[in-house]
């Protein structure tokens, strides 16, 4: 079983860091370290951090062996290296970065092969995979926070290139997706059940909570309702926003959301270094906490609770049972998400009926991370993971997503799965989702 597995993890090594080396490709060396900011890091000290994460779970923690470089530690330990040191470290080299990570990868495939491949190992390498996964997501951002070209990923697989059959710009347009589902009352379990193969610790463990009766949009807002309250004014109405919301608006001095501006009567949307029409019918993304909350004000609406985001994707009508998915318990297809980075932006979200949930909500995995109304804080049995700084240092402090963005990697997202961004963060890959009053 654990060989079999082993094969599985090393494409999925490959492929993620296939994806990793196509966001840093073409890039010179200025942009490479890029500018100074609170958002992202420098590229070269961070895919030099990906491979670091390998090594130090993998290799170190279970062999005991001294690292690739001497002063890795110094290097690339994130825990211990404040956000605004990293571009003042003496970093390797591109060339030499990349053949430390190379080094790495070979020796954790080959660890993998071995024909005694421990448990251990096996849980250790999906952790890592998913971490890279998490830091192509932030890569992708950077290149589009820092102004660089589209990125271009290669499609090397029969489901990837499957990504090409789906014609994205005629969408299943079905008025009837534009009410709300009615989820009754009942009891549910949120989080993650204890048979999972893989969770992180913050999805531990699912425990039993009471939701009232609500409705939920069926599809996530689009570019054309958020545009709606953009041009009633409501970037210059303190009446929508909160204190703290407003507070932020006056500071980053938004008159409309982030990578948006006016060409005489027609919106334009900043696609990495790119300006282009905007797409009404696309999910509106790149939004903070602070807008989504505000749209919902101006709109009469409010955003779901975690716990009701998760019921309207994972449960069903007819029996208490969750599914992994929205649509049910087999894997993420194109048919039904926009997952993986390969359509490169978000789609109609009328798009992809094959991935409705049981209440016939639509793209909850997939297009955009979409705000919830709570703050991130542990569940009831919560206990840390080996990585014991991967939740515990954002509780109380930022707000929950749920779903997933169209780069998130479809093998690590499913209904559980809790993201967790501060309230002000517009750069991200988020939009949202809201529900009646």
């Amino acid at each position: 079983m654990n060989q079999a597995t082993a094969k599985q993890l090393i494409l999925h090594l490959n492929n993620t860091r296939q994806r990793t080396l196509e966001l840093v490709n073409g890039l010179n060396a200025k942009q490479m370290m890029g500018e100074k900011l609170t958002t992202v890091n420098p590229l070269l000290w961070e895919i030099g951090h990906v491979a670091y994460f390998y090594e130090l779970w993998i290799l170190r923690h279970l062999d005991g062996v001294n690292s690739i470089l001497e002063n890795a530690d110094a290097l690339y330990d994130s825990i211990h290296i404040a956000h605004t040191d990293r571009w003042d470290l003496p970093l390797l080299s591109r060339a030499d970065t990349l053949a430390y990570m190379q080094q790495v990868l070979d020796k954790v495939v080959e660890k993998l092969q071995q024909p005694d491949v421990s448990d251990e190992a096996i849980y250790l390498t999906r952790y890592a995979i998913f971490h890279e996964d998490m830091h192509t997501e932030a890569f992708t951002y950077t290149r589009q926070t820092l102004n660089y070209p589209t990125p271009q990923f290669s499609l090397t697989t029969p489901l990837e290139n499957s990504y090409l059959d789906i014609e994205t710009t005629t969408a299943d347009i079905n008025k009837a997706l534009d009410s709300d589902a009615l989820i009754p009352a009942r009891s549910f379990v949120l989080g993650a059940d204890k048979k999972t193969e893989f969770c992180f610790d913050n999805e531990k463990w699912g425990h039993s909570i009471h939701l009232d009766t609500f409705q939920i949009a069926k599809t996530a807002t689009t570019y054309a309702q958020y545009a709606a309250f953009v041009d009633a004014g409501g970037y210059q109405n303190s009446n929508y926003w909160d204190k703290e919301g407003w507070e932020w608006l006056q500071k980053s001095k938004l008159q409309c959301p982030l990578y948006w501006q006016k060409d005489g009567n027609t919106w334009l949307i900043k696609h990495f270094d790119q300006w282009q029409i905007m797409q009404p019918n696309a999910a509106v993304i790149h939004i903070s906490w602070h807008e989504a909350m505000a749209w919902c004000r101006w709109a009469g609406r409010r955003l779901p609770s975690e716990a009701e985001w998760e019921l309207a994707a994972a449960g069903n009508p007819n029996n208490a049972e969750k599914t992994r998915y929205p649509w049910g318990n087999s894997a993420a297809t194109p048919q039904r998400a926009n997952l993986d980075g390969y359509r490169l932006q978000t789609i109609d979200v009328y798009a992809l009926p094959e991935g409705d949930s049981a209440f016939a909500c639509r793209q909850m995995l997939g297009n955009v991370w979409e705000w919830t109304v709570d703050t991130f804080e542990p569940y009831p049995e919560f206990k840390a993971d080996m990585y014991a700084d991967y939740s515990q240092p954002l509780f109380y402090q930022t707000k929950v997503l749920k779903g997933g963005a169209w780069t998130s990697r479809s093998r690590m997202l499913r209904n559980t799965w809790r993201n967790y961004y501060g309230a002000d963060r517009n750069d991200v890959f988020a939009g949202f989702r809201s529900c009646a009053l």
